[in-house]
């Protein structure tokens, strides 16, 4: 007797792995976790095993490529004198939050990659969840501080408060203890860490419709993603105008002076508010590409649960993580600073010794102005 398209399809993936026919995605978690599994995920066949393999190949160059780069990160800005500033004291806490969230999760999420299953339990499951939770937030929030700091001393100048190292490490624990708060929350009855479509990775309830799972996917969404992102959008919308004030005025006063060296460096290289625009850009567009899947994936759970897979869910974890690996590039390779530091420690790392480029000094938010300010 032939089998019906649906049963064959199944039959096909799963016997790719040694699977039984019609076996779900669902029939190797181990009995003590099905608790934890939404009945949605019984209606899919198990993902060819390839894809667990890719994901966690994947997973150990991420993970490598962020505890390396991240770990370069916190090493050079603490072993730098001139770099031990408060407002470089944001880029090191962004960077541990970094180097944690790979160095926690990932070996975890390989490990039942190549298990293709979550093979780790219960307990894991809900520490696993609340460490990308933990970090993934201090990693948000870090963002959106820096883009508050380097507001106040390129957009208000010297009329901002001075940031000083108390102040610094103020915002640094509010951060973390805002965390926290969104990341027991699920632990303690305000939603819950349930297994995620692929079965190897742990998340958020994005499937149970009461009140009490429902309000706080909205609440996360709206403070730990819509909130951060308007302060970062906020930020940067003034610093890119301040900037472009700032160099019409230096551009009508150079004319005015008829200081042709001015025109000279302008034909060299790009305008600082070019540069910094382009870092603006860059920093908000890796924020959509990082996290706008997972929020995406998170309300299609409440709006259209139909339309994820086992394999669609992956890709909200996998974007995430990788936010992880180009942070140390945006935070750290646009500081020149931090490029002359390199350049001395890890020459072969270094893409320039060059660490007198002011308008590179300006778009990284560590301007000499930010520096005198911290030490005041």
């Amino acid at each position: 007797m032939a089998l019906a398209g649906p049963e064959f399809s199944a039959f096909s993936m799963a016997s790719m792995g040694g699977y039984r026919a019609n076996m779900t995605v669902v029939d190797k978690v181990p009995p003590e976790m099905l608790f934890l599994v939404d009945s949605h995920w019984l209606q899919f066949p198990p993902l060819n095993p390839l894809w667990h393999s890719i994901l966690g190949f994947f997973l150990i160059i991420l993970c490598t490529i962020s505890v390396s780069g991240n770990g370069v990160v916190i090493y050079v800005f603490s072993t730098t004198k001139s770099l031990r500033t408060p407002s470089n004291l944001f880029v090191v806490n962004l960077a541990i939050s970094d180097f944690l969230l790979m160095a926690t999760m990932a070996p975890m999420m390989t490990i039942n990659c190549y298990n293709e299953t979550w093979v780790l339990g219960p307990f894991m499951c809900q520490i696993y969840g609340m460490l990308g939770s933990l970090f993934g937030c201090v990693s948000i929030w870090t963002m959106s501080v820096i883009a508050m700091d380097r507001y106040n001393v390129i957009v208000k100048g010297l009329s901002a408060k001075p940031m000083t190292n108390k102040r610094a490490l103020f915002w640094i624990f509010n951060v973390w203890a805002n965390s926290i708060v969104w990341t027991v929350a699920p632990v303690l009855g305000w939603n819950r860490y349930v297994p995620e479509g692929n079965m190897t990775s742990c998340g958020t309830d994005y499937f149970s419709k009461d009140w009490v799972s429902v309000s706080y996917i909205w609440a996360y969404s709206m403070f730990v993603y819509g909130l951060p992102l308007f302060v970062i959008v906020y930020a940067y919308w003034f610093i890119v105008k301040a900037v472009a004030v700032h160099e019409k005025q230096m551009k009508e006063q150079a004319k005015k002076m008829n200081v042709a060296s001015l025109r000279t460096a302008e034909a060299k290289a790009a305008s600082t508010e070019y540069k910094l625009a382009k870092i603006a850009l860059m920093t908000i567009s890796l924020w959509f590409i990082a996290w706008t899947p997972y929020l995406i994936i998170n309300l299609a759970g409440y709006f259209k649960p139909a339309s994820l897979s086992p394999l669609a869910s992956i890709w909200g974890a996998v974007f995430a993580k990788a936010n992880a690996c180009y942070n140390p590039i945006v935070y750290g390779l646009s500081h020149p600073k931090y490029r002359a530091a390199l350049y001395q420690k890890f020459p072969c790392l270094s893409c320039t010794s060059d660490s007198s480029d002011d308008s590179h000094s300006q778009a990284s938010g560590a301007t000499t102005v930010s520096d005198e300010k911290s030490a005041a």
